[in-house]
């Protein structure tokens, strides 16, 4: 097989440089502000998947609001940009490609893996099976996967509002690459959190602990899907 063309190559190794430009054109100081306050009480709330024991990794974990959120006995992030010196000293950073960790980590190590708003940057389908396929190797047998999704079904034409979104993905689509990838469905909540931290999610701690105890606000609001999956732990 021939190698690939040097124009695609290099366009490889500036990604990092163009999801940094991206983000920082997206979201101002103020926003990952409220967008960490919101995770604060998120995190709570995911506290609920996660043992005292837990070995967990937060895949693709952009400035780290949810392993920064969490309690767990190992906290591990990955990344493809250098955020290592942005999150807590105690969470283990580990630069990467999501769709290389097989390669780079100890595989059925984890107990939890967690993806945020990352399987729709993918460039396709198969990529997102792939990435699915990894994080299944890095868990241990019995071990879970947790899955924060926008959901085109919900979100509509405003899922292309972002130049970097390219895989669309429904609740559904979502379940079924999962069990392609190995997994268990363990739970499905369609409609959860509204699609961006800049929609009508309450932003003030107080509001966004009462939106997250009161389940049919998410029927009216949710737009993203929250996905659970097991290992099985039987070979």
């Amino acid at each position: 097989m021939s190698a690939p063309p040097k124009r695609l190559a290099i366009a490889h190794k500036s990604l990092p440089i163009l999801l940094k430009e991206v983000y920082d054109l997206r979201f101002d100081e103020k926003d990952r502000a409220a967008k960490d306050a919101i995770w604060k009480e998120l995190g709570k709330f995911f506290q609920r998947y996660i043992k005292s024991d837990a070995r967990v990794i937060d895949i693709a974990c952009d400035a780290g609001y949810f392993i920064r959120n969490i309690r767990a006995r190992e906290r591990w992030a990955t990344d493809i940009r250098p955020v290592g010196s942005d999150l807590p000293r105690d969470v283990r950073f580990v630069r990467a490609s999501g769709l290389e960790l097989a390669n780079v980590l100890t595989n059925e190590y984890f107990d939890l893996a967690f993806f945020s708003n990352y399987l729709e940057h993918l460039p396709s389908t198969e990529s997102v099976l792939e990435q699915l396929r990894v994080a299944h190797a890095l868990l241990k047998p019995g071990g879970h996967i947790l899955i924060l999704q926008p959901n085109i079904r919900l979100v509509g034409g405003s899922y292309w509002d972002f130049i970097d979104h390219q895989t669309a993905l429904t609740e559904k689509s979502l379940a079924e690459a999962a069990r392609m990838a190995g997994f268990r469905t363990k739970q499905v909540i369609a409609r959860f959190l509204p699609y961006t931290t800049k929609s009508r999610l309450p932003q003030s701690p107080a509001l966004v602990r009462a939106y997250l105890a009161f389940p049919p606000a998410w029927l009216l609001f949710g737009r993203q899907t929250l996905y659970l999956g097991e290992k099985p732990a039987e070979a």
